[in-house]
């Protein structure tokens, strides 16, 4: 990683105020245009609670649940740097130590939890 860089995974709950209303989980969008962001804030507390508490692995709930693509890769985004995410992912993620686990974030994209890996 060059200096300066951070890797995280992420856990992305698409909903209707998301910029773009279809994953490979919903191509359609069906199911994203009707999630209410309190609805992904309800499902996305539930799933960081398991994975907090250990019930869970971070990568096997975001290969399961995340509307992001990395999902395949566990919710791993690799190494990036400052000016290249949404500035509440960038934020959240710089803020976080190694192996912890974000609150819930907000960005045009969705509701998110990152877990930062590097």
């Amino acid at each position: 990683m060059a200096s300066g860089q951070v890797r995280a995974s992420h856990i992305l709950i698409k909903h209707q105020g998301s910029r773009r209303k279809s994953s490979w989980r919903d191509p359609e969008g069906r199911v994203i245009s009707a999630t209410t962001r309190d609805a992904a804030v309800a499902q996305l507390q539930s799933l960081r609670d398991d994975v907090v508490s250990g019930t869970a692995k971070f990568d096997a709930v975001a290969s399961r649940y995340s509307d992001c693509s990395s999902a395949k890769r566990g919710g791993d985004l690799g190494p990036f740097g400052r000016g290249q995410m949404q500035k509440p992912f960038e934020d959240a993620t710089y803020a976080l130590k190694v192996g912890e686990v974000s609150e819930i974030v907000d960005t045009d994209s969705g509701v998110h939890i990152i877990m930062r890996t590097g």
